[in-house]
């Protein structure tokens, strides 16, 4: 595991010299001690990141030649897929089967982008038809500069895969400030990016806590572009700091994702899709459909069998094998979710199962997967997002009400709908405000296909080539070619 900085292609420990616990969530115990970043070490990373942008060339390097990089990068995390695996679920608490699968992704990620790098070179400019004959016109793509990126916990090496590799495919620099209760994979991918010669300065990797090192970047006026994903609070102060500078922002924040069943469902495949939805990552997915709409015809059948197989997911540390269920990531997001449900019974939600920390596990952050009935539809349980295994389900009579219900949210990120009635899973679906739309499934993410959200779930999108457009700027170049003088001043 690492223990320094990485910043302008070498180990450094920050200027402090501090460091911060990271602990195992699956048992309490401290596994190591990670560096912790403050301002003076992110105004190194940004300076070496500016001249890396400025004077050292990346930017003007093919996307060819970035490519090779990428791809690189992606060859390394799978060599070493098994061993960073396994660094998530000590890290994390997420299941190992889980943990392979994102780190599989991350790599493909890079792969992606090392393609849209290269097709960069193929179309570098578009040219633009134009009413006076006198002048040629184009438009070319040119990298931001230096891109700033926050990425959360819940998915530490994938979500710096999703800024890293489109940044540095379009010709960014980058400073990325991973989460302080998940920081080891995304300091191991320094080691990989240093293995594959990626150029000093082009990736620097700071650890540390949001409101030091993250603010840090957030306030450095040598950084052009801010990429964040997390809480909608945060994302708000960091929109309005950036404004100071005008500095370009995307932001992925929550969700409170609606899952829409209707009563011609088949109910297996519907219970399936739902705890996929909710209960993957131990629901601590900013897009996990929380809010399921069940018609009435099959509600009860529904809850039924989605009690009886919740009460069957195997919950245990992530290492072991057979596991579905891990812990939560931390003590505070334990007792946030746990604070949550008691508010939710207060409102007068009922719990159909789950809630409590189950038997047998007196260390660990853990928490049996809930299913909560009945949560009044102005309650906190029903609006806000609880960011763990807790599912609220409610009966809706028709499409126009399942509509209504699904959109009354200030969140727009995701939403799915289940039907055999492919016509009106697709009319349902048009209805949704939320940037990704599902139909009968819940969670699938490739990195080929726009992610984002509608409201208050964000700005921008990450992933495919809407991913790539967030590090690149338009440029337009205008050519005057008549051999006639314009003779506006001079006749």
């Amino acid at each position: 595991m690492q223990s320094e900085l990485y910043i302008d292609g070498q180990w450094v420990k920050p200027v402090k010299g501090g460091s911060f616990e990271v602990i195992n969530p699956a048992t309490e115990e401290v596994i190591h001690r990670a560096p912790a970043g403050t301002a003076e070490d992110v105004d190194i990373a940004v300076k070496a990141a500016r001249r890396a942008f400025d004077i050292d060339g990346w930017p003007q390097k093919t996307g060819s030649q970035r490519a090779v990089h990428l791809r690189a990068i992606a060859e390394g995390i799978r060599t070493r897929q098994q061993e960073l695996a396994r660094l998530e679920v000590l890290d994390n608490g997420k299941p190992f089967p889980e943990a392979d699968w994102d780190v599989a992704d991350a790599a493909g990620c890079f792969d992606f982008y090392a393609g849209l790098a290269e097709q960069l070179d193929d179309n570098p400019e578009e040219p633009i038809a134009l009413s006076d004959s006198r002048f040629t016109s184009k438009a070319v793509k040119e990298p931001i500069g230096v891109a700033g990126a926050i990425i959360p916990w819940n998915y530490p090496l994938l979500m710096a895969a999703w800024k890293v590799a489109p940044a540095l495919a379009a010709g960014c620099t980058i400073v990325l400030k991973p989460a302080e209760l998940t920081s080891l994979t995304a300091l191991e991918l320094g080691a990989i990016a240093e293995e594959a010669k990626l150029p000093p300065g082009v990736l620097n990797i700071v650890t540390g806590s949001g409101s030091v090192a993250g603010q840090a970047i957030i306030d450095h006026k040598g950084v052009d572009k801010l990429a964040f994903t997390g809480s909608g609070p945060v994302g708000s102060k960091i929109m309005a700091t950036a404004s100071r500078d005008i500095k370009r922002i995307s932001l992925e924040l929550g969700g409170k994702s609606p899952f829409v069943v209707f009563e011609d469902a088949d109910i297996e495949q519907a219970v399936e899709w739902i705890m996929f939805g909710i209960f993957w990552n131990q629901g601590q997915v900013c897009s996990a459909t929380s809010r399921v709409l069940v018609q009435e015809g099959i509600y009860d059948r529904l809850l039924h069998r989605l009690i009886e197989e919740t009460k069957r997911i195997t919950i245990g540390n992530g290492l072991d094998e057979g596991i579905l269920l891990g812990p939560l990531v931390s003590k505070r997001q334990y007792e946030q979710v746990i604070a949550a449900i008691e508010a939710a019974k207060v409102a007068g939600a009922t719990v159909a199962c789950g809630g409590r920390r189950p038997e047998g596990f007196e260390k660990g952050y853990y928490l049996e997967p809930t299913v909560l009935t009945g949560a009044p539809l102005d309650s906190e349980a029903w609006r806000e997002e609880i960011f763990g295994p807790v599912v609220c389900i409610q009966p809706f009579s028709d499409e126009n009400e399942a509509i209504e219900l699904a959109n009354d949210s200030r969140f727009g990120l995701a939403a799915a709908v289940m039907s055999k009635d492919e016509v009106r899973a697709e009319r349902v679906a048009a209805a949704f405000r939320a940037g990704i739309v599902w139909i009968n499934c819940s969670q699938p993410t490739f990195t080929e296909a726009p992610w984002g959200g509608y409201k208050q779930s964000g700005i921008g999108r990450e992933l495919g080539r809407w991913g790539l457009d967030n590090y690149l700027e338009t440029k337009q170049i205008t050519r005057f070619t008549s051999d006639e003088p314009w003779g506006w001043y001079i006749k």
